[in-house]
């Protein structure tokens, strides 16, 4: 049957934060840090339909805690659901203090009056990062079924702990999104440092996307001169992207940028264009898989809906690679049963459509599947056709 989608959020530990007006549901962990000396929150959110599968999902990591989640949240499940872009689980770090986890050295700041703005605590993100890398991906990745992709995203200090992070441990993750980044702190220190970095790296299979609000200053100095290091320099592999978004200051920066952010580290993802068959959708999936390091798969809907538009057009037997397709690669959903079900009950084979509708309803039944109604109407039915048919035949 084509499905009927209920986006839950669904919870996987005792304690719960609800965030914001939308009152959405988060998973909240405590991880007593050894490297920091203190305890640290983290907001945990996965995927509606995390507690009923065993798909993996890549992570994003983002600094700023729940005050950046909810929407974030949202603007995940939205491009998700348009197949701009995987499913992710969201992983949000509480703050404790943001200046001293978040700036790569101590330094002071200038006010708008040109006096100093004393930071004393600063300087501790390579601290920070080691908390990340050492202790919270291991927590993550050993409790959550995870896929060996992760995305940074930080606003303002936090901007500039991704590009910190990017330019010190690459390797740590696979994408970056720095949103308004203070660019200008210790004198244009990142730039100085990308320079180096660039122009010694030739090959670097990575994602950046940066942004700017209508901030001017100093703030724009340092993005204009990031993006000419990278426009001189940039390595073999490397994507990266850029926004300047007039229409925003330095607070209401950050929703467009995740939306343009993730769009930029997903790029390519949606199959696009007249699909021929299933030939063409395994290639565009196998491409996605070797560019972002671990298997990718056709999502069950889209491949179900892809099944009754050929069956729709009458191309049976393309419909029914389609399902088989389904069927081999999602065999724990009861819903791929059902379609081949139907697809063979449409054309006549109810020998082989019962034993598919069986199976949808005993799949339907394990995990309480909201359409085994549905599944166990599709059984009867042909069930009784079938019975018909034995007793006329013994006429």
């Amino acid at each position: 049957m084509k499905r009927v989608f209920l986006f839950v959020v669904l919870t996987l530990t005792l304690t719960v934060v609800a965030l914001g007006q939308n009152n959405q549901m988060v998973s909240q962990l405590t991880i007593s840090s050894q490297v920091m000396g203190e305890e640290r929150v983290i907001l945990v959110h996965t995927p509606a339909n995390y507690a009923n599968g065993k798909q993996r999902y890549p992570v994003l990591y983002m600094t700023d805690g729940a005050a950046h989640l909810g929407h974030t949240i949202a603007t995940v499940e939205f491009l998700a659901r348009a197949g701009r872009m995987p499913e992710l689980i969201l992983v949000a770090i509480a703050n404790t203090d943001r200046t001293r986890d978040l700036t790569p050295t101590n330094a002071s700041m200038k006010r708008d009056d040109g006096s100093p703005l004393r930071l004393p605590t600063s300087g501790g993100a390579d601290k920070f990062l080691k908390f990340i890398e050492t202790e919270l991906i291991p927590k993550i990745e050993s409790s959550y079924r995870v896929e060996p992709y992760r995305v940074f995203a930080g606003h303002s200090f936090g901007g500039l702990f991704a590009l910190h992070a990017m330019l010190t441990r690459p390797e740590v993750f696979n994408a970056y999104i720095a949103v308004s980044p203070t660019m200008h702190w210790d004198n244009h220190l990142l730039s100085r440092k990308a320079e180096a970095f660039f122009k010694e790296r030739k090959e670097l299979q990575r994602t950046l996307f940066l942004t700017l609000g209508n901030e001017g200053g100093e703030a724009k100095v340092g993005f204009e001169r990031f993006k000419g290091i990278l426009a001189k320099n940039a390595p073999k592999g490397f994507f990266f992207g850029s926004a300047l978004m007039e229409d925003e200051d330095h607070g209401s920066v950050v929703m467009p940028s995740h939306y343009a952010g993730l769009r930029k580290v997903f790029e390519g993802w949606q199959l696009t264009g007249n699909v021929a068959g299933l030939a063409q959708v395994e290639e565009h999936y196998k491409k996605l898989s070797a560019r972002f390091g671990h298997t990718v798969l056709p999502p069950e809907a889209m491949m179900n809906l892809f099944g009754y538009q050929l069956m729709g057009a009458g191309k049976m037997d393309e419909a029914l690679a389609v399902f088989k397709f389904n069927v081999k690669t999602y065999p724990e959903s009861a819903n791929v049963y059902d379609s081949l079900a139907e697809y063979y009950e449409k054309n006549g084979k109810l020998d082989l459509a019962k034993p598919n509708y069986a199976k949808a309803v005993e799949l339907g039944s394990q995990t309480n599947d909201p359409n085994l109604p549905v599944y166990k109407t599709n059984l009867e039915r042909v069930s009784e056709t079938l019975k018909k048919t034995a007793e006329a035949k013994g006429k």
